[in-house]
């Protein structure tokens, strides 16, 4: 086995902090290991120190699910990234774990294949995506694991191993959504299909609308979403298409993108967020507003570029996965708590769907699912809002996303897992003295025994 070189006689720790600011740490050191055998090393190297290391994927989980603790060390896989083969026939792609979501996408095209469904945001690795269960939208449709055929990853004993439906499936089915607590995850193997057309509508409907016929829209449309901006009356729907083989894409013009997305979604939205941090009386003004300036738009194009979207305003974010059947519950509550609260919300509400999976730690394990996402804008008070949405989202066994803002430990998370147990028994055998661990995982699985 490669031995790896100690570079800790460098500077002294470097902060690490996530995308919207929620998790800090300072680790003892961070590694950069670009091959399997180097990470295989590393491993090695901190379970004989007694050491704890984390992967830190790209810092876009709003949970501390990647901070490592003090003193230990930190391990970042940009270096190990690219596709490693392609089988055209089967669609069968497997890319090192470090490759971001985009870098992926653009080269799936390139090589005329797609992801059957991404989420709305493209800066995560994929083994980072995978860890903490990250999803799209789609009545038909799972989570990004979901995609998965099969995974390599490095155990905390420094060994190499492959797993699959028909090879360590216990650790298959714990590793797609494996929380980082498994192993470090190396390659993925996902299973893609030929590259596709999305056509896309998205406008502003009346709100009472848009509810009264989701669970219509859900089931008759591939992928639809809906965001409702508190003290508006209207949401802004979004539905996309899929479309036959050879249906030649109608994009956007590259102006209406910039006027879309650069100024409207971004800029503009930004300046009206950064005016009510300012002024937080005026949120509930400034809210009517931006529901009040949402424009139409139809247009299609492949299909990575419609599922995701680039955010440039900061926000910090909860989302919780309930029964399809009690979204509109969970909504009327969220309805009647936004004028309660101390602080007006400056973001809007997110609401998605996604079909039932088998996957141990998956939110929409067991259950058709319904995806409420609550936000507030960076630097304003939030803590009240995503508690009480907790409050509402736990009467219905709602499971928070493992990678964003929620308070519950493994106590409480226990009894929303049927294979919880199962889980930890698995994490038990493969890292039996947590050299993956750090104090977040501790709190969500119980700190290994």
């Amino acid at each position: 086995m490669r031995t790896w070189r100690d570079r800790s006689d460098r500077p002294g720790p470097a902060e690490w902090r996530n995308w919207s600011g929620t998790a800090r740490a300072e680790p003892r050191r961070t590694l950069r290991p670009a091959t399997t055998d180097e990470i295989s090393a590393v491993v090695a190297q901190a379970r004989e120190r007694g050491r704890r290391l984390r992967p830190l994927g790209s810092g876009h989980s709003f949970s501390p699910i990647a901070a490592p603790d003090p003193g230990s060390d930190a391990l970042d896989l940009r270096a190990h990234a690219g596709i490693v083969s392609v089988d055209p026939v089967s669609g069968l792609v497997t890319v090192r774990a470090g490759t971001t979501l985009g870098a992926l996408n653009t080269a799936l095209a390139a090589r005329g294949l797609a992801l059957t469904n991404l989420g709305d945001i493209d800066a995560q690795t994929v083994a980072g995506a995978l860890a903490t269960g990250t999803h799209g939208t789609g009545t038909r449709f799972g989570g990004l694991a979901t995609q998965v055929a099969a995974l390599e990853l490095v155990t905390a004993d420094g060994s190499v191993v492959r797993c699959a439906p028909d090879e360590n499936p216990a650790l298959f089915d714990a590793a797609r959504v494996g929380l980082g607590a498994l192993g470090v995850v190396t390659t993925v193997t996902l299973r893609c299909e030929p590259a596709f057309v999305l056509a896309a509508r998205e406008g502003p409907e009346p709100l009472e609308h848009v509810l009264e016929s989701f669970a219509e829209r859900a089931e008759n449309c591939d992928h639809v979403e809906f965001y409702w901006f508190p003290y508006g009356r209207d949401a802004l729907v979004k539905r996309n298409t899929r479309q036959p083989p050879g249906t030649v894409a109608r994009p956007l013009s590259a102006v209406r993108r910039f006027v879309d997305y650069t100024l409207t979604e971004n800029a503009a939205f930004g300046a009206l967020c950064r005016l009510g941090r300012a002024a937080p009386r005026l949120v509930p003004v400034l809210g009517a507003l931006a529901s009040s300036a949402l424009s139409a738009r139809e247009y299609s194009d492949v299909s990575y570029r419609v599922f995701t979207t680039h955010r440039a305003v900061r926000f910090v974010e909860s989302e919780y996965a309930v029964p399809r059947a009690a979204v509109l519950d969970v909504l009327d509550g969220l309805r009647a708590l936004v004028p309660r609260l101390r602080h007006p919300v400056a973001f809007p509400v997110e609401v998605r769907v996604a079909a039932a999976d088998d996957i141990w730690l998956s939110t929409a394990y067991g259950r058709d699912t319904a995806y409420i996402a609550v936000h507030q804008y960076a630097g304003m008070p939030y803590r009240e809002y995503f508690t009480e949405f907790a409050r509402i989202a736990a009467s219905v066994g709602g499971r928070p996303h493992w990678g964003k803002m929620h308070d519950l430990d493994a106590a409480a998370l226990r009894p929303l897992y049927p294979r919880f147990d199962d889980f930890v028994r698995v994490r038990s055998e493969v890292d039996p003295t947590g050299v993956f661990a750090n104090a977040h995982l501790d709190r969500v699985l119980g700190p290994v025994v």
